[in-house]
């Protein structure tokens, strides 16, 4: 009996112990949540004494955090909600949401009030707010509308600093441009009836040659990526430039302000819409001092070289990956070809619609309109080479035809038809000697002209001989051929001996008359020497065609002696080949 209540004993002590053991851990479980709940909810006098009286620095982001945490913590526990010590806490929390907010309120609209202030440096600002990021996260979910001024009054700040700031470096800018050309200074507009314009302008000379040339200006799109003008350094060392300088400049301080712009408003308040917000008046003031320019500019070099650099600046931003201003950049390219084509436009009918009479003047070398096109030509060129805008490419044909036209119909105003041949041959020569300089290979135009060259230069040394031996080249294209046929047995020494004593008696001095003909004919030295070497071997195959048709006349052995030996003839041609 006695061993049964022993072990009835042992088993009711045993549930004890377990049933003990369950309420142990029960009340541990219900202690740690409780601690939890107290910790959760509690609000710690230091907490109070950094929100309330504390400096906004490092511990009060971590003390805001904390706060944010317990209104969480109240707000999403319905068990809390239920809890009386929440009718003790909440006001307190409350109470400090709201000092919370008023402080980082005040604080922040003051850090961004900072930056209205006249030569403050807005990326260093920026960078120094960047810290108290967090403030922006506690007003969004704790403070909606506090965080709505604040937005608000950010955008406004930065649109109102910007379009200031943008503004007044316009202004600056205005002092440095220089003028390049007005709407009167066309390929085929007469000199004379626009003299007037370049005796007037700050800086004439330097800025005329610029109208159709390239020159150095090409320098800036080497120059892309340097730092936008300062302009009161430029204006104190009396410096101007083109406007595609300028542009340049105010596009690159534009693409530099909205990339910091565009990845500070990410960074602080997590909004890239933001962005939009505050650049309208920014791209604002600068559209409307662009487009001013743009409806007054007559600078179809300087056009393409804006066209150009707006593409360098969508490589740069594309590069950064930052796509704040693609379709501001989409806008402006879209404006810059319109006004090109605009340009490009009245130079062509300026070509097309020229006064012949007025723009003919008597003299074989070069005309001053054939530079023009051909400056302007390699200067589009060359601007073309890593582009192959093939529109651009269609506009230079319509030129290239346009400037043909026009030099024929000059051609046509000189009286002689070797003068005519003449003064389109030196027109085609300065054209390509322009072209090769702007590219390797001078482009579609330049081989166009190599072969209206190449048969216009066929066309003169035909008339030169005429000029200096007409019967024996008439002689020897009508009278003889390659084979010895039937032709050989109607010519008789009659025919030929005349011939042949007239050339023995001035071969030399005629080939001197070509030679001063050619250099006085000619601008380009080189071109004119291998004009006259081919004159002089196209005489030589003539010649040599009558002493074989010579050889074939019975009796012709008779005028051997007045025949000119061929050798002759080549150490002559030879003679002039060495003062080239």
């Amino acid at each position: 009996m006695e061993i049964g209540s022993i072990s009835s004993e042992i088993k009711v002590l045993q549930e004890k112990s377990m049933d003990m053991g369950l309420k142990l851990k029960n009340r541990k479980a219900a202690e740690s949540k409780l601690s939890k709940f107290v910790e959760d909810i509690i609000v710690p006098p230091r907490m109070i004494d950094i929100i309330v009286d504390g400096e906004v620095n490092d511990e009060y982001m971590r003390t805001l955090d904390i706060l944010s945490k317990k209104i969480k913590f109240i707000e999403a526990d319905s068990m809390v909600k239920s809890s009386k010590a929440l009718k003790d806490v909440q006001p307190e929390v409350e109470r400090l949401r709201q000092k919370a907010v008023s402080k980082i309120f005040e604080f922040v609209i003051q850090k961004f009030y900072a930056l209205r202030k006249p030569k403050t440096n807005i990326q260093i600002l920026q960078q120094s707010v960047l810290k108290y990021k967090y403030i922006i996260i506690f007003l969004k979910e704790h403070a909606k509308e506090i965080h709505a001024e604040v937005r608000t009054a950010y955008i406004d700040t930065m649109n109102k600093v910007l379009s200031a700031h943008f503004r007044a470096y316009i202004q600056a800018l205005e002092k440095l441009q220089l003028d390049i050309a007005t709407s009167t200074d066309l390929l085929g507009v007469e000199t004379r009836t626009t003299g007037y314009l370049f005796s007037i302008g700050k800086e004439p000379l330097k800025a005329r040659s610029s109208v159709f040339a390239l020159g150095e200006r090409i320098n800036i799109l080497k120059d892309i990526d340097q730092p936008a003008l300062i302009p009161h350094i430029a204006e104190a060392k009396s410096q101007k430039y083109p406007y595609e300088v300028l542009f340049r400049s105010l596009q690159k301080l534009l693409i530099d302000t909205a990339t910091s712009e565009y990845l500070f408003s990410d960074d602080f308040f997590g909004e890239e819409s933001l962005f939009q917000d505050i650049f309208a008046g920014p791209i604002q003031v600068v559209d409307e001092y662009f487009n001013d320019v743009l409806l007054n500019c007559y600078d179809a070099i300087g056009i393409m070289l804006m066209i150009r650099i707006i593409h360098q600046h969508q490589l740069i931003m594309f590069r950064r990956r930052i796509p704040c201003l693609d379709s501001y950049l989409d806008k402006v390219n879209m404006s810059l070809w319109p006004r090109f084509k605009m340009v490009f436009d009245l130079h062509l009918n300026s070509l097309r619609n020229a006064n012949i009479k007025t723009l003919w003047e008597d003299d074989v070398h070069p005309h001053y309109v054939t530079r023009r096109f051909a400056e302007f030509t390699a200067s589009l060129v060359h601007l073309n080479v890593e582009y192959g805008d093939g529109q651009l490419d269609l506009n230079l044909d319509r030129l290239r035809m346009a400037i043909e036209d026009l030099l024929v119909k000059l051609a046509k105003m000189f009286p002689k038809p070797k003068l005519q041949t003449v003064f389109l041959i030196n027109n085609y020569d300065l054209t390509i000697a322009i072209l090769k300089e702007a590219t390797s290979d001078g482009g579609k135009a330049q081989l166009h002209f190599e072969e209206v060259l190449k048969s216009n230069i066929a066309i003169y040394v035909e008339e030169l001989l005429l000029e200096h031996f007409c019967d024996l080249i008439k002689f020897v294209k009508t009278r003889t051929s390659e084979d010895t046929g039937a032709s050989s047995d109607k010519t008789s020494i009659v025919d030929v001996e005349p011939l042949v004593k007239d050339f023995a008696s001035r071969w030399k001095a005629a080939i001197e008359l070509m030679h001063k003909d050619v250099i006085t004919s000619f601008s380009n030295f080189l071109c004119g020497m291998e004009i006259l070497k081919a004159a002089l071997t196209q005489l030589l195959l003539y010649y040599t065609r009558l002493t074989e048709c010579v050889k074939r006349i019975n009796g012709g052995s008779a005028l051997n002696k007045d025949l000119v030996s061929i050798s002759s003839i080549l150490y002559e041609i030879k003679k002039y080949s060495r003062t080239f």
